[in-house]
């Protein structure tokens, strides 16, 4: 919409449409961004916090080191992260706490432990701890690690499904492979959160994750850092990276040791690979209409929380998505997969989450970079 006006109150959305048809309270505070484009809040629908610090695999699951990370996160213009495993108490504490007019920093979503073994009862109990602490999603990986792991076994994820189904949790599942994405339509698991990076989507899958509704989350950023630094990355002079850049985290992955341990690693080589498989399925399954959300699997070493989804977006818009699909997969059908109905857009009622930038992101995706200020809950965002 042109020459349009939001009204906020107590945090939510109060009205939003064109000047004419909008009625400003008296008294209200008048922030004017003519010229400017305002854009929901980016949601982060397979994210994760608190598991490094620096490059430091162990993580840090401290509230100090999650509110840092959701602050970054929230400058960024990702306004919600959905933390798809690894949570802990604190994250769970947080996202208690955020639904308040005050908040200032990103909305977080948890999925408590992520869910393996071998045994069933063991999986079960599993499922019932993170329920009772109330996570939002049940997370488990049916891949190998390109061979370097065992799968969990058919009978287990079965199990695992029908106790999560029990308690009422959607279970987001990690994998690789075509055949193991039709699985877990088959079993009834409910969101796809990695990207299938084997082989080509064909018409029986496109007809199964049509007729369940599942969505699919690419996290094709997931990819690239599995290669990119067997080299210095193109956007380590990239200034929207450089402005929230830890130089020594710069300096560690430029190693020479480093480098090539990646450019020599088979493992980063398939995944390179995959990532042209990913793109290829992106743009089939986008064409096929199903609902595909953003989300990156930042969080994780060298995988940089923020400027890694801005990333994403471009990718997505390589695989074939126009800009405005690419923000829509970032907003408002983001907030459906992961069954969120109070983010996403800009309602009456909703959560006011949204981002101010100079440049018209429907136009360039690449213009998500000129965001200049960010507001959750109609707060503006705090810079360090």
């Amino acid at each position: 919409m042109h020459d349009s006006v939001l009204v906020v109150t107590d945090g939510r959305v109060r009205s939003v449409g064109p000047r004419a048809a909008v009625s400003i309270p008296e008294g209200a505070e008048v922030i004017d961004v003519s010229g400017k484009y305002l854009m929901p809040g980016m949601i982060n629908a397979h994210g994760h916090v608190g598991a490094t610090d620096g490059l430091d695999a162990n993580g840090e699951y401290s509230t100090e080191n999650l509110m840092r990370q959701l602050g970054l996160y929230a400058r960024y213009g990702i306004t919600t992260v959905n933390s798809l495993g690894g949570d802990e108490a604190a994250g769970f504490a947080l996202r208690n706490e955020q639904y308040r007019s005050s908040l200032q920093r990103a909305r977080l979503f948890v999925a408590g432990s992520v869910i393996a073994g071998a045994d069933e009862q063991v999986i079960r109990d599993q499922v019932n701890r993170n329920a009772d602490m109330g996570a939002n999603f049940i997370k488990t990986r049916i891949d190998d690690n390109l061979g370097a792991t065992q799968k969990m076994s058919r009978p287990l994820f079965e199990a695992l499904v029908e106790q999560a189904h029990m308690r009422r949790q959607p279970v987001a599942v990690h994998l690789f492979y075509l055949d193991d994405a039709k699985y877990m339509l088959e079993v009834g698991a409910d969101l796809i959160a990695h990207s299938i990076r084997d082989l080509p989507v064909d018409r029986e899958f496109i007809a199964a994750v049509a007729e369940q509704g599942v969505c699919y989350i690419p996290t094709l950023t997931r990819e690239v850092s599995t290669f990119v630094y067997e080299d210095v990355p193109e956007f380590f002079s990239d200034p929207y990276f450089l402005k929230e850049a830890d130089p020594q985290v710069m300096a560690q992955l430029q190693t020479p040791e480093r480098m090539s341990r990646m450019a020599n690693s088979r493992a980063a080589q398939a995944y390179k690979a995959g990532l042209e498989v990913a793109l290829a399925n992106v743009g089939a399954l986008h064409a096929a209409d199903i609902p595909i959300a953003m989300g990156t699997d930042t969080g994780p070493p060298a995988r940089f929380q923020g400027y890694f989804e801005h990333m994403e977006l471009q990718l997505m818009a390589d695989a074939g998505m126009s800009p405005l699909d690419v923000i829509r997969s970032a907003t408002g059908v983001a907030a459906d997969c992961i069954g969120m109905s109070d983010i996403g857009t800009l309602e009456p009622g909703r959560w006011a989450d949204f981002s101010i930038l100079t440049a018209n992101p429907a136009v360039d995706i690449a213009n998500t970079k000129t965001i200049e200020t960010v507001y959750i809950a109609g707060n503006r965002v705090p810079q360090p």
